[in-house]
């Protein structure tokens, strides 16, 4: 089924472009949640950033589904919460969780099979 996506596309700005592409939640993309977690692992191939984006509720069960995750631009994501601009030119290993209106730095150590 295809899904109903919370903002609309001919609505975005340039506001975060050449990152490449990324992962993100359907609690961010359709739901429209605020980003409220995201974290940068090396990438996967030659067009992904690394960055990762949640909502930060979602459950493990929910997480590892992938039919509630999708591919998009950094740019995309972006547009859907602007706050997350500042956090993008952290290197990989870099985490940050929403607290108060901002983003704060954590270390991130991503799963050994990742």
């Amino acid at each position: 089924m295809p899904k109903t996506f919370f903002r609309d596309a001919s609505t975005f700005r340039p506001i975060a472009v050449g990152y490449g592409s990324c992962i993100a939640s359907d609690r961010i993309t359709v739901d429209g949640t605020q980003v409220g977690y995201l974290y940068r692992e090396t990438p996967d191939g030659p067009i992904d950033s690394g960055w990762r984006f949640f909502s930060g509720d979602e459950s493990d069960e929910y997480v590892n589904n992938p039919n509630n995750l999708s591919l998009f631009d950094v740019n995309t994501i972006a547009n859907y919460d602007p706050l997350i601009i500042p956090c993008l030119e952290a290197p990989c290993g870099s985490a940050f969780f929403r607290s108060e209106g901002k983003f704060v730095y954590e270390k991130f150590d991503p799963p050994d099979d990742a």
